[in-house]
């Protein structure tokens, strides 16, 4: 990245002053019979002030749908409402999270601004923190302005807060702080061009960032990985000029009684091999190794929380592209550990690096007591899209329980994932008469076709969670809520809150 990010941070304060009161977020909502109502900080609004703001946004045609923003002149302080939608007695999270984040997605030029949501728990402050930094997040590292876009950009939000000084507020906005950077990172990686983040330039840079956190990196090479016998990793990355890697770096907490491996699908640029994509298709095929870069933003924020579990993050790295080398429809492979794949199709490249992925991660667990469970993260297929559309994800497991404690975790961090199942009928599809089995199998049902593969290569002792966000790991339509258009850094939030949860289990 050709500038250093410069990250916004969080404040938590009791009263306006001179220096806060510029720039103020408060919400508006409607209440079933489509009366406004506006919703701050108590004592915020006088009763006259709340009654000029509100006939100003009758006058103006305000709704309150989420992701609506009006911005009010009064005096000297410029007011920012944001849309909560329904009225409620208490707002839930994701509601605040995401008029936070709306509020200052259009608040980039400011020096400063005042979030006074209403937000009385712990939870709900985090809320704030959460979507005012992620909403906050710019992507403009290769525009020539980039640089003085970045000296006039967001730094300082200020939370009002009555609980300002209670040391859980405190910690709950530090933790949002820790999140929110991890995600613009991992943003930052699904945006780059793929001429710069090929394999090794994303090894290169999570082992500068992993280390100065402590944390083991090991980086096999494609040398390695064709002698050690990784033969999917190998055959995708096999034509392109950009060799292949394997990243794999370690936490281990002297506390940690759990164990865990996440496996992160890096392809970091997609043509579809020898099944080469239509040109359109082709375009947002950067974003490819979106799975990649959550697992690392996760163990990253996870080690800087000091979360008592112990992490093995395993990214299968490589740039599936076209050559005279590059893997033919047809070829058979040997996988790591030994099962060989009819690669029918080499645009289904996802499925063939993680399944290596998961097996070495196995391996290497084992001789550490085995794993509490095991979870990988892919954009893998375009029937997750067909199937659940672009902002909810799916999950697929061998572990009802194990899921269940991902869907609450997801559910409290705000992110939108939907329990898919693995039809045993459908596992004959990938029957092949010359392999162990096929890369590919029944079209319908894709999505669930590539879990069953995966599930090919994954212990049935050891609790799996497949995690499909090929719709949602990247935005292509206008931001919404706290999400900027392109990567949106889906899945870290639910995996760090799924740790908190197995922590807290001990």
């Amino acid at each position: 990245m050709k500038y250093a990010r410069p990250m916004t941070s969080a404040k938590l304060i009791e009263k306006l002053d001179a220096a806060t009161n510029r720039v103020v977020v408060i919400g508006i909502a409607r209440s079933a019979q489509q009366k406004l109502s506006l919703h701050a900080q108590s004592g915020l609004l006088t009763p006259s002030l709340n009654k000029s703001l509100l006939s100003a946004l009758e006058t103006m045609g305000a709704k309150a749908n989420p992701d609506e923003v009006t911005k009010i002149p009064v005096g000297e302080t410029l007011w920012i409402i944001t849309g909560l939608g329904k009225d409620a007695k208490s707002f839930q999270p994701e509601q605040i999270r995401r008029a936070a984040g709306a509020a200052t997605r259009h608040l980039l030029i400011n020096a400063t601004a005042t979030i006074a949501l209403p937000a009385e728990t712990t939870t709900a402050i985090a809320a704030v923190a959460e979507g005012a930094l992620l909403g906050a997040y710019s992507n403009s590292d290769y525009r020539v302005a980039t640089k003085a876009e970045h000296e006039n950009s967001l730094r300082t939000i200020y939370i009002l807060s009555n609980s300002a000084k209670d040391p859980a507020t405190k910690s709950a906005v530090a933790q949002a702080e820790v999140l929110a950077e991890e995600i613009s990172f991992v943003r930052d990686l699904i945006n780059m061009p793929p001429n710069d983040l090929t394999p090794d330039a994303f090894c290169q840079m999570q082992k500068k960032r992993a280390s100065a956190l402590g944390l083991k990196v090991e980086i096999v090479n494609d040398t390695a990985l064709r002698e050690k016998g990784y033969g999917g990793i190998t055959a995708v990355g096999q034509g392109s000029a950009a060799k292949p890697r394997l990243l794999h770096i370690s936490y281990n907490p002297p506390k940690a009684k759990k164990r865990y491996a996440f496996i992160g699908k890096g392809i970091t640029f997609d043509s579809g091999g020898l099944n080469l994509k239509p040109g359109l298709s082709m375009w947002t095929m950067k974003c490819d190794m979106s799975g990649a870069a959550a697992v690392v933003g996760a163990i990253m924020a996870i080690a800087k929380l000091k979360i008592p579990v112990a992490i093995d993050v395993w990214a299968a790295l490589a740039e599936n592209m076209i050559s005279d080398n590059a893997t033919r429809p047809s070829d058979i492979i040997t996988m790591y550990g030994g099962k060989t794949v009819e690669v029918l199709n080499p645009d289904a490249e996802g499925r063939l690096v993680m399944a290596d992925a998961l097996v070495r991660a196995e391996e290497f667990a084992a001789k550490r007591g085995g794993l509490d469970g095991i979870l990988d993260v892919a954009t893998l297929t375009g029937a997750q899209v067909v199937a659940l559309g672009t902002r909810t994800s799916a999950v697929m497991t061998n572990n009802d329980e194990f899921r269940k404690e991902f869907l609450t975790a997801a559910d409290a961090a705000g992110e939108a994932f939907w329990p898919m199942p693995l039809p045993e009928e459908l596992r004959a599809s990938l029957d092949s008469s010359v392999a162990d089995i096929a890369n590919i199998g029944d079209r319908f049902g894709g999505m669930l076709v590539a879990g069953l593969f995966l599930r090919e290569f994954v212990n049935p002792e050891t609790p799996w969670l497949h995690l499909d966000i090929a719709g949602p790991a990247f935005n292509e339509h206008e931001p919404h809520g706290y999400t900027p258009t392109g990567g949106t850094g889906v899945a870290v939030r639910s995996l760090v809150r799924l740790m908190e949860s197995a922590a807290s289990q001990d």
